[in-house]
């Protein structure tokens, strides 16, 4: 397996500081940098590949070899109920990723939909302040403190809604895209303009304020063999907003045929809706890295075209996720867009592009549940 790594650093601003005239402008040396999300560990579901020994160890063993690792989104699942038992959970695999990075390392932590309460006090605060990339401070909530004290001897920084990698790589975790969509969800149909917005331009917290109806919401508060039914009608719910699918699409027999249409759905409805998100929030961004949807890419087979936003720009790669999901990838091999493990490197010089960590990994060392 070979792995390029990493280019980031310093946050796109308007207020940082023009150069005195004719000074000399030395560009800051850019980590290496790891990107990854929706890993949702510790959810009741175990649907983290994450449990299983044979990712975590290949996880820790290519964290290892980066400057910094950035955990975007969704890395504590705190959506489905238990919240004790998530945060234990996430809480040890990153005391593990602290040591595998070390003093020298960085961990970068951005909340996502699913771990979003992590930072709900400080939210509540800072209102229609609240910026593209604001920083966190660690003392946010209880539960944000501990994550952040166990990753130690690595440093970490807490971004929320998203944090500049570099002068042009902006990222986040992508669930602002939800608000384009009807229904308001991943898969749903695009739409135009979010909710009765006057205008073209937004702030984050207009897309904090939009609400966001799930099936979802009761499956947490369920004794686990009603809250999984729950959970997987759901996922169903948001699969047969595409045209002309029928409920049966979303069973494992038939799963290349879902992961398909997905894909062409999120080319179609998620991706725009990005594009959309970045437009109104005045991101100007040359690349974006986003979450949110499970989707890697763009993969060698894809079309690179369909990875851009309006007039080619912003260029646009999706992390993947650590989750396994037989509706997915049944039958599957990879490299295959919803395969466990999917990651987003950027190396100095160089622009990002997305791996698959665990795709010499086989499904029996991957299934998890219980």
């Amino acid at each position: 397996m070979t792995l390029a790594a990493a280019a980031s650093s310093q946050p796109k601003s308007s207020s940082r500081g023009a150069p005195e005239p004719g000074a000399a402008i030395v560009a800051p040396a850019l980590p290496r940098t790891l990107v990854i999300s929706d890993l949702h560990v510790g959810g009741r579901f175990h649907r983290s590949v994450l449990e299983r020994p044979l990712p975590r160890a290949r996880l820790l063993e290519v964290v290892g070899g980066f400057e910094r690792l950035v955990l975007l989104g969704d890395t504590v699942e705190l959506a489905e109920g238990r919240p004790r038992r998530a945060l234990a959970a996430a809480g040890e695999l990153l005391g593990e990723i602290g040591r595998a990075l070390g003093r020298r390392g960085e961990v970068v932590l951005v909340p996502g939909n699913h771990d979003r309460a992590l930072i709900r006090p400080w939210l509540r605060a800072m209102g229609r302040g609240l910026r593209v990339a604001g920083e966190v401070p660690a003392q946010a909530s209880p539960a944000l403190d501990a994550l952040c004290r166990r990753a130690a001897p690595a440093r970490v920084r807490v971004c929320y809604p998203g944090v500049w990698l570099s002068e042009r790589v902006w990222a986040t975790h992508g669930h602002y895209l939800d608000a384009h969509l009807i229904p308001v969800s991943t898969y749903g149909l695009a739409r135009g303009l979010l909710g009765r917005a006057p205008s073209d331009r937004a702030r984050p917290s207009d897309y904090e304020r939009v609400r966001r109806p799930s099936l979802r919401l009761g499956a947490g508060l369920l004794p686990q063999v009603l809250g999984a039914p729950l959970s997987a009608l759901a996922d169903l719910a948001r699969a047969t907003t595409m045209p002309l699918v029928r409920d049966a699409v979303l069973r494992p027999q038939i799963a290349p045929l879902t992961s398909a249409l997905l894909s062409l759905q999120m080319r179609r409805a998620s991706m725009p809706a990005l594009a959309r998100v970045v437009h109104r929030l005045g991101v100007e961004a040359e690349w974006v890295i986003f979450g949110h949807v499970h989707r890697l890419g763009p993969l060698p087979a894809d079309d690179r075209e369909l990875w851009r936003g309006p007039n080619g720009s912003p260029r646009m790669a999706n992390t993947g996720a650590w989750v396994w999901e037989p509706r997915l990838v049944t039958h599957a091999t990879p490299p295959h867009p919803y395969w466990p493990g999917g990651a987003v490197v950027l190396e100095p010089g160089g622009e990002p592009h997305a791996v698959g960590l665990l795709d010499d990994l086989d499904a029996a060392a991957l299934r998890v549940g219980r």
